[in-house]
């Protein structure tokens, strides 16, 4: 009997944000270098099967409406039912209601991170492994997910000021 990987349950599609920053030691500054997912998957044990994507890797300050159209694109083209979007948290809200109102039959969670997954402190690594169960256990449609909390992409708001999601 042949053994085959199994297929991918969940796929995470990268966008960067501050979940991927890292310190620069040169320029003193956060930036990007590459995506953190293979190691925080490694380091939270996650054993389903996952699609890593990376689609870009900016500043959510700096995506534009072709930026969340290509996210978009991604969330179209997978072939998994469940996606997570790492995100940056100042414009999350808006990419998702570009993918919410697309209504693609899936379940797609975004999520993010208030701290680097670099720093210490960070809340990425729970962040991830919330909105990874999160995708598999919500109806289709398109969700927030960050600390603890899950909200319908339409039915949510960053309070910056106070660094967390509320609903509206």
């Amino acid at each position: 009997m042949q053994m085959t990987q199994p297929a991918a349950c969940v796929r995470i599609i990268v966008t960067g944000g501050t979940f991927d920053k890292r310190y620069d030691a040169i320029k003193g500054e956060l930036t990007f270098k590459e995506t953190h997912l293979p190691a925080i998957l490694e380091q939270a044990r996650v054993n389903v099967p996952v699609a890593i994507e990376i689609n870009q890797l900016i500043d959510s300050l700096q995506m534009t409406d072709q930026h969340r159209l290509r996210v978009l694109e991604a969330c179209s083209a997978a072939p998994e039912r469940s996606l997570v979007v790492v995100h940056g948290t100042d414009t999350m809200v808006e990419t998702a209601s570009v993918v919410g109102r697309a209504a693609l039959g899936k379940t797609i969670v975004f999520t993010g991170a208030m701290i680097p997954y670099s720093v210490q402190g960070s809340d990425a690594l729970f962040n991830l492994g919330f909105a990874l169960a999160m995708s598999q256990a919500l109806a289709p449609g398109a969700y927030v997910a960050m600390n603890g909390r899950v909200f319908p992409y339409d039915k949510v708001r960053k309070d910056k000021a106070g660094g967390t999601f509320e609903s509206i």
